[in-house]
């Protein structure tokens, strides 16, 4: 198994049913997301914490930033198709620094049929990238604007200022399996525990 077939394999089970062949049918999204209400996603159990509704909208704005923005050098999914008019928002930001009240308004905002479908859409495109770069791209370094060309479309909020120095200069491989599969494993997990605390355990 190579990088690019590893990376897919790993990438399909962060999202839901459609955007790539998960082994076993193993959908994260689905499976977190299955059987709540709306009500539900958007629930925040307790006092400072992330609701779904956020963290779901969260990993697919960090991953459309640093696939399209950092790696690949092209404009973000988010800046086509109307995306956020069909979210209800206003801001273009991954959310990465948002105060708690901002969190708040956002959460009871956003349209979550439309938050959903954008995911798709980024994982998507995500797949369709990578299965496409060749193999000997994976060692190469992001271009040294890149990190600029990110907050010149606005992905950065003024509180994530720190973010440059940390992914700045990074291989393409850094990028792709931190920002489109291991961050989302983690927020995935905080999901879990979120949907735990909202009275909803999973079935496992």
């Amino acid at each position: 198994m190579n990088a690019t077939e590893l990376f897919l394999r790993d990438h399909a089970r962060v999202h839901a049913a459609g955007v790539g062949e998960a082994e076993a049918g193993m959908y994260l999204q689905d499976f977190i997301l299955g059987g709540l209400t709306d009500d539900q996603v958007r629930l925040r159990p307790v006092e400072r914490v992330n609701s779904l509704a956020w963290l779901f909208w969260h990993m697919a704005r960090s991953e459309d930033m640093a696939v399209n923005s950092l790696v690949f050098g092209q404009p973000q999914v988010i800046e086509g198709d109307g995306w956020l008019e069909r979210l209800d928002l206003t801001r273009r930001d991954i959310g990465t620094g948002m105060s708690d009240d901002e969190v708040g308004d956002f959460t009871g905002g956003i349209d979550l049929a439309a938050m959903r479908q954008y995911r798709a859409a980024v994982g998507r495109r995500t797949r369709e990238l990578v299965g496409a770069m060749p193999d000997a791209e994976w060692s190469n370094l992001i271009d040294a604007d890149a990190m600029e060309r990110a907050q010149a479309a606005g992905s950065l909020g003024p509180n994530a200022g720190w973010m440059p120095g940390v992914f700045g200069g990074r291989t393409k491989a850094f990028i792709l399996s931190h920002a489109a599969v291991g961050h989302n494993f983690w927020h995935l997990g905080e999901a879990v525990t979120v949907r735990s605390l909202a009275g909803a355990p999973l079935p496992i």
